[in-house]
């Protein structure tokens, strides 16, 4: 990591400071207790078990009650460690979390153009839960294991010097075999977070579209898909596991070999008379504390790996810097009339070479109703998501009454702006708080007035609980059209001043069409208004069609001015009349 992304991690400590050193503190506590009891049981056996008088008892029950009040302090402390220390890497993970979303929220529409939604879901789980376990247990991981090697070492030297530097010649092929195994750990965790990066997308993708997986009866397909990269992880997985087990075993067999060394010296040298039997057990004792770190070493490399891994995933969302970011001086509010034009305006796609708009230039009067017709593919929707900003213009300036939308921030130049689409989504959640979606604070009063508009109002009383009813994930348990009207009542509670209608009837039945057409009828009075649609029932009512081709605008008027130019528009409407 860089300077500045270390400098971010570690940012997230600051609001727990006092707790942080606590954590530690009492860590480093732990450790000193856990070499601290062994020792106590040596001086037991080595010294006071020798006399074997009345005198002697009542030194075994000072020492024992020693013994007792140090275990008091152990689980004392090693209680806060695990409650209170956990409790912090979550609060911390849940600040990452926050940070993640808040920036999520921020990012602009070719962002997600270009990033999988299963992928984004990953980092704000799989990997925030990694850091905060890094959070945790790391800095507490390497407080207990120094104490402990520390401790352990010196203690040692003063049992028997001897002895010591025997094991000690143990350490460094136990430090180069477990670095060597670490390394090829590090590469399967790193392969093993991207096979299951890739389950997440499968998973997402086909549960999304399970609706036309089963209409299409293609399960066996989706299936498939998702087998083959179940299996890469799994053999991912494998490897990770692999190398696990040549890490551990290999740790272990290590640590065994220098037990049984130390026990044939240690004998011999009782035998010799230079070490006596307690101290030979204490010996060993502190031998499995000393080698406890390097054992652990392989826990702390997968923390270290997963956490740094999953923080560098983070910061590459959070690094991102939106596409749309408000201007030093934007007008935060401004009273919009509803007057809009596009001058010289360009536009193309960043991974189209092609330019969608080519210096188009456009004007549309305050409340006038304009239908946008022309091909799959000139522009329609493009021309559309310029106005509230969705995407920036390469070249070129979109106003509103007079006013470049740059020097307007976002919030408050899509605070004037409704938007409904052909595909509606909808929330989790009721009918009453999905309509409120348009303004969260109304009343329900306005609720219920905003879906008489939408002609909404009567299907809602004919479910069992109203406005109250559970419409399932994105409001399975509607139909199109229903789902439509509840759009339009999210925009009539909005009640903002310019309308865009993305082909919101083009997949409707003609009686929900009818209902839905007619609530859009009220919903545009006195608003400034872009409709794109197939339909004639839809555009011939405007007041100016304007007929998009990949020239840009090719013909505009009414529908009876292009009917008589017998150009494009007009073998538009015949073909819709054959239809």
């Amino acid at each position: 990591m860089n300077r500045q992304r270390i400098k971010r991690f570690f940012s997230y400590y600051k609001p727990y400071t006092n707790l942080f050193y606590t954590d530690l503190a009492c860590s480093a506590m732990v450790s000193i207790i856990t070499l601290a009891l062994p020792f106590c049981v040596r001086y037991i056996t080595k010294h006071l078990l020798k006399e074997r008088s009345l005198a002697t008892l009542n030194d075994i029950y000072f020492m024992g009650g020693v013994m007792i009040i140090l275990l008091i302090i152990y689980i004392a402390c090693k209680t806060f460690v695990n409650y209170k220390g956990h409790t912090m890497g979550a609060l911390m993970e849940g600040a990452i979390r926050n940070d993640l979303f808040e920036h999520y929220q921020k990012l602009s529409f070719s962002f997600y153009d270009e990033h999988r939604i299963g992928a984004l879901m990953t980092r704000i789980s799989n990997d925030s839960l990694n850091i905060s376990e890094l959070y945790h247990h790391g800095p507490e991981d390497m407080m207990i294991s120094l104490v402990n090697f520390i401790g352990a070492f010196l203690i040692l030297n003063y049992i028997d010097l001897r002895l010591t530097f025997i094991s000690l010649s143990f350490l460094p092929i136990m430090g180069i075999y477990g670095y060597y195994f670490s390394s090829k750990m590090h590469a399967a965790l790193k392969k093993n977070r991207e096979k299951i990066n890739d389950i997440n997308v499968q998973v997402e993708d086909a549960l999304s579209g399970i609706r036309v997986v089963k209409s299409f009866t293609n399960e066996e397909i989706e299936k498939k898909k998702f087998t083959l990269v179940n299996q890469n992880f799994i053999e991912s997985r494998k490897d990770q596991y692999k190398n696990e087990a040549y890490f551990y075993s290999g740790l272990a067999t290590l640590t065994q070999l220098m037990i049984i060394v130390v026990v044939i010296f240690g004998s011999i040298s009782i035998v010799k008379k230079s070490l006596d039997l307690s101290d030979l057990l204490t010996f060993l004792l502190y031998i499995g504390i000393l080698i406890e770190p390097i054992k652990r070493l392989g826990n702390f490399v997968r923390l270290c790996q997963e956490g740094f891994t999953g923080f560098e995933r983070v910061m590459e969302i959070l690094e991102v810097e939106p596409d749309i970011k408000d201007s030093l001086h934007a007008i935060e509010n401004i009273e919009v009339q509803g007057n809009i034009e596009f001058r010289n305006v360009s536009f193309k796609y960043k991974t189209d070479h092609d330019y969608i708009l080519n210096n188009l230039s456009l004007s549309i009067k305050s409340g006038e109703y304009i239908a946008l017709v022309g091909p799959s593919g000139v522009g329609k929707t493009t021309l559309c998501s310029l106005i509230p900003r969705f995407y920036e213009v390469n070249t070129g300036e979109i106003f509103i009454d007079g006013k470049n939308i740059n020097q307007i921030t976002k919030r408050s130049l899509r605070k004037h702006i409704g938007i409904v689409q052909q595909d509606t989504y909808l929330f989790l959640g009721t009918i009453l708080e999905n309509i409120r979606y348009g303004k969260p604070n109304a009343s329900y009063e306005e609720v219920i007035l905003a879906a008489k508009q939408a002609n909404a109002h009567d299907f809602i009383m004919a479910l069992p609980r109203g406005y109250d009813t559970d419409i399932g994930q994105r409001g399975v348990k509607l139909s199109g059209g229903q789902k439509q009207r509840l759009s339009v009542a999210r925009v009539f509670l909005k009640n903002p001043p310019i309308i865009i209608f993305d082909e919101a009837t083009s997949s409707l039945d003609n009686e929900s069409e009818k209902a839905v057409q007619n609530s859009l009828e009220r919903l545009i009075i006195n608003r400034t208004t872009l409709v794109i649609a197939h339909r004639l029932s839809t555009i011939r009512h405007a007041q100016r069609i304007l007929v998009l081709t990949d020239d840009g605008v090719s013909e505009q008027g009414t529908h009876e001015e292009l009917l008589a130019l017998n150009g494009t528009y007009a073998t538009f409407c015949n073909v819709q009349l054959r239809i």
